[in-house]
């Protein structure tokens, strides 16, 4: 079994910059696609960025180039630097692992890009 655990959300004004963090724990070892995933009511879950145990990257077209993620193998910890952020990137924020063929979800930290 694999848990999640995520912090580094919160409030911040337009342009601003937040980190989020998501510490994998449990019996894990050599996780390969960690990631975080956003959701707003009314909308379907959207992949935001993604990396593999390689560092191999992928974001989604709406947050290329504001948007940074990277990940402490050693740590099993993903990470997301989140830069020039946007109204429209409110929403609440899950990582994700994927691990011996299941995905395993974080408990969501809500992200609110308001003046």
């Amino acid at each position: 079994q694999v848990q999640l655990v995520e912090s580094g959300g919160g409030l911040v004004q337009p342009g601003g910059s937040l980190r989020l963090s998501c510490a994998a724990s449990g019996s894990v070892f050599s996780i390969n696609t960690m990631g975080w995933y956003r959701q707003t009511p009314g909308k379907e879950r959207e992949l935001v960025a993604a990396i593999t145990t390689g560092a191999s990257t992928n974001y989604a077209d709406s947050v290329k180039g504001r948007f940074t993620i990277s990940r402490d193998n050693a740590k099993n910890t993903v990470y997301l630097q989140m830069n020039s952020l946007k109204p429209e990137d409110t929403a609440v924020y899950y990582c994700y692992v994927f691990y011996l063929g299941t995905y395993y979800w974080g408990q969501g930290t809500q992200v609110t890009v308001s003046s």
